[in-house]
């Protein structure tokens, strides 16, 4: 975010040379260095400065830090300390404010702020968000919204750690409280989309207290998206099972011992049965790896829909053969023109939305080191180029957040945005005689669009194409690609362009990477079982009813005679089973995902799953144990899983490098999950037990439940939290850096798998797609997207589900006059021959013959492609009094 000077904490002495004895005050921040300068931090009057300043920042603060909730984790408490300011001298009254109420996610505090701005510069100069401001003035500034109400940025939650002294605090943190030293955590990964973003989960009596962020300089910097920062609560889920169920005739589960769950399983697995099981893409490689094995791989399917699993395999092979490097999230930033196809970045990769955001600002970069303006000026930068950003240019189906920062948009049907790449590319490459002919099927407004992007596309340094699997269309995916391959031969000749996708889920990728030709696909399981071919099915971590319609995952659960799901919530796949096994989630257990970026990366457990609940991986290895398997008995720690799936496939060869082994130990110690002021581990379970029970032997990590071990030197991949002497806040960071702001000293947690080929698929033989045509009375339902809601683990947390919007479809303000339906009101209408009721949103960005639906909210029917209904015969129901989008 730059500097401003504003805290003054960093005041020094600066001497004009040897001879100058006196010196002046200039800000740390604020200062070039030059050779030969001479700064002091503790002479001359600089000391005695910042404690002045602190003094009256402390006039209208609180002095109640032992029960103030950021106590111990306050940069204010911790700079206060650091100045030697004791005394409080001023005896007047403090000036106190009003709380408001901004949302389920964050809980505010306005008698702590000391007017350092840090809140507005990252709510509105970094993250765009437009409705939260500085008001009044002098003693009564006042940070919040023009009234009461939830916080509108996606990444609101980022101003808990903004913040250095609590204004703003995590809400579900603050209704079930616990210290920053009492939490016990682990290094962790997003699994809220496919982004990978790096996180902390801090644990206290067996439940998930907080998600923090975790600093990786490639991937999610500095900050998180709030459904990965608040989306993770589905842990403390109390519909999670807690022992192994067997269902009984009437439909209820008994309880059973994890032993004699594992002893039904050999007894329903044995050879002689037909078996097949069905992974997912949000379950751990190792997890993945182990189910096929158990079952070969014929019989094994990856858990995603058809043509859900061709979009992935499609973006895999280009990815993996592609000349053109798909970028970090911190390379987005970098780019100098972006164009955006198809995919409503926010709601489906939101962190890469923010990374989007910040990459418009190149321009006013450029602009500055014009004028020789330091880039750390960040107000002189903003200044210089007041309105001037960088081009991007998005093709959506719909309106998205990232519009108002865009040159241009346009709104199209999914085919007419793949025939528009198509038509950039033919303008960017003359060589591709199959999009010879295609600008003219647009007319004369959207040709000069085309000719802007391309003319933009091609003067770019740094390009950057963004499309993935949102639309639902193998031809947006493939013009994507198309235009990046022309740009890398045909643009500038400095020309580095870059592609990035979305993708689905957090392992989508991984699973796909693990893909084989061999392995059947969801439909091919669900054939085989009406066949009879199927016996008995395993499913892992993978609600059916979310990859295919109601009516044929029926019609496969209803022909299988023993169903085991192992799940970690309850979904109602795991309530068709007839044994349920509970599994641990991902701050329960270590498991590998890969980033739709091609990194590998390791989630490690930051507590133990409560009674009978284990890993999905540790439940399959039990059962391919006493099912004596070959090599199942070689499998004792999680590191050798790893390497076996290492080596199963070529593509994941790598993997092992995501993170250290399980034998790595920093000075011969291992890395403590609990901070050294950790307290009250004897107290805790008092009321159970006066006998203090040994802290649990972790064998498959280089963590440890406890206090004792080495921190401060450990790999980037295991920092288990921030904290350093003297800094107790989140800004102790920069103790575990090569530099401040630079990357972490101990590396970069994980390994890129996939990197750009040297040679490799070129523009030629494009599928190009069919010219779509308009049907009487037909509307084609394009799927849109929720950040709250449309994902599938974080729609079972709390905080999120306050957020989550009804099933809804969107109209233009035509096509709701002629079906005389207005904003609010209700319609049903039958998908895959199940009727789902939505209600109406009118939205003038709905391109012509089309309606938006709602994909992945509770409630809503899941979605084939290209799905188009007459809502002509639909059910209304009124309802006046809804709002336009």
């Amino acid at each position: 975010m730059g500097s401003v000077g504003a805290c003054r904490q960093c005041a020094l002495v600066q001497y004009r040379d040897a001879e100058d004895t006196r010196g002046r005050i200039v800000m740390g921040c604020m200062t070039p260095v030059a050779d030969g300068a001479r700064f002091s931090m503790k002479g001359g009057p600089a000391g005695e400065f910042r404690e002045n300043v602190i003094e009256s920042l402390m006039l209208n603060h609180p002095h109640d830090c032992p029960v103030c909730g950021e106590g111990g984790e306050c940069h204010l408490q911790d700079m206060t300390v650091m100045v030697g300011h004791r005394n409080r001298r001023y005896r007047g009254k403090k000036n106190t404010h009003r709380n408001q109420d901004l949302g389920p996610l964050i809980n505010h505090e306005m008698n702590r702020c000391i007017t350092c701005y840090r809140c507005t510069r990252f709510y509105n100069d970094y993250a765009g968000g437009k409705d939260l401001s500085a008001q009044a003035s002098h003693d009564h500034t006042y940070f919040g919204r023009q009234e009461d109400g939830t916080l509108e940025s996606e990444f609101a939650g980022n101003l808990v750690e903004v913040c250095p002294t609590g204004v703003f605090t995590d809400r579900p943190l603050v209704n079930e409280y616990t210290r920053k030293w009492d939490m016990q955590s682990a290094p962790s990964v997003c699994v809220g989309c496919a982004l990978g973003c790096n996180t902390l989960p801090g644990e206290r009596y067996g439940k998930l207290k907080r998600i923090h962020n975790r600093f990786n300089d490639e991937v999610n910097g500095y900050f998180l998206c709030d459904r990965g920062r608040y989306g993770g609560s589905f842990v403390n889920d109390e519909q999670r099972a807690s022992f192994p169920g067997l269902r009984q005739s009437n439909g209820t589960y008994n309880a059973i011992e994890s032993i004699k769950a594992i002893q039904t399983m050999v007894d329903w697995c044995t050879s002689d049965n037909k078996l097949a099981a069905i992974g997912s893409p949000r379950a751990s490689l190792e997890s993945n790896y182990l189910l096929q094995r158990l079952v070969v791989e014929k019989n094994f399917s990856n858990g995603i829909a058809t043509h859900e699993a061709s979009l992935l395999n499609q973006i895999s092979q280009i990815l993996r053969n592609s000349t053109v490097a798909t970028p970090s999230m911190r390379k987005v930033e970098s780019a100098d023109v972006v164009l955006v196809l198809g995919e409503d970045v926010t709601n489906t990769a939101p962190r890469l939305a923010l990374a989007l955001r910040q990459s418009v600002r190149n321009l006013a970069k450029e602009m500055a080191s014009a004028m020789n303006i330091p880039l750390w000026q960040d107000e002189a930068v903003r200044v210089l180029a007041q309105d001037q950003l960088s081009p991007m240019y998005i093709v959506s189906m719909s309106d998205t957040p990232l519009d108002d920062v865009a040159a241009e948009t346009l709104n199209l049907s999914p085919n007419d945005i793949a025939r528009m790449g198509f038509a950039i590319a033919g303008q960017i490459d003359s060589s591709l005689t199959e999009t010879k002919g295609m600008m003219e099927e647009f007319d004369a407004d959207t040709q000069k669009i085309i000719a802007q992007i391309s003319d933009s596309l091609k003067g770019a340094k740094r390009p950057l194409i963004v499309s993935g699997t949102g639309s639902q269309n193998a031809t947006v995916i493939e013009a994507a690609s198309i235009i990046a391959s022309a740009l890398q031969s045909k643009g500038a000749d400095d020309n580095d362009a870059m592609l990035s996708y979305c993708l689905p889920e957090s392992n989508s990728l991984g699973v796909t990477l693990m893909r084989t030709d061999a392995h059947a696909s969801l439909e091919d399981i669900c054939q085989r079982a009406a066949d009879g071919n199927i016996e008995t099915l395993v499913v892992a971590e993978n609600d059916l009813y979310r990859r295919a319609a109601k009516e044929q995952i029926d019609a496969l659960l209803s022909k299988v005679k023993n169903l085991i799901v192992i799940d970690s919530i309850d979904t109602p796949t795991l309530s068709q089973s007839a044994l349920a096994l509970p599994s641990a989630t991902f701050a329960e257990t270590e498991g590998t995902l890969v980033s739709s970026e091609g990194r590998a990366q390791r989630h490690y457990p930051a507590f133990l799953p409560a009674e009978q609940r284990d890993a999905t991986w540790h439940w399959l290895t039990q059962l391919g144990q006493a099912l004596a398997f070959p090599g199942f008995d070689d499998l004792e720690h999680f590191d050798q899983i790893t390497a076996a799936c290492a080596a199963e496939f070529p593509a994941l060869q790598n993997i092992c490098e995501a993170s250290p082994q399980a034998d790595f130990r920093s000075k011969g110690l291992k890395i403590p999950r609990q901070t050294h002021r950790y307290s009250g581990r004897t107290a805790m379970r008092a009321d159970i037990s006066v006998h203090e029970p040994k802290q649990p032997q972790d064998d498959d990590t280089p963590l440890s439940y406890s206090m004792e071990g080495n921190t401060g030197t450990q790999p980037g991949a295991l920092l288990p939290f921030v904290w350093s002497p003297g800094w107790n806040s989140n800004q102790s960071l920069h103790k575990f850096q090569s530099e401040a702001g630079g990357a972490l000293a101990g590396g970069t947690a994980g390994v890129r798998l996939l990197e750009p080929m040297n040679t490799g698929s070129t523009a030629e033989n494009a599928n190009l797609p069919a010219k779509p045509k308009a049907k009487k009375d037909q509307w084609q339902l394009l799927p849109i997207y929720r950040i709250f809601g449309s994902e599938e683990l974080s729609a079972h947390s709390p905080a999120i589900q306050e957020l989550i919007h009804k099933p809804f479809i969107q109209l233009t303000p035509e096509d709701a006059a002629n079906l005389k339906v207005s904003a609010g009101d209700g319609i049903v209408i039958n998908i895959e021959n199940q009727d789902c009721e939505l209600e109406v949103q009118v939205n003038t960005n709905i391109p012509a013959g089309c309606a938006g639906y709602s994909v992945g909210l509770p409630g809503a029917s899941w979605l084939p492609p290209e799905t188009s209904v007459n809502l002509k015969d639909a059910q209304i129901q009124s309802n006046s009094g809804g709002d336009d989008v």
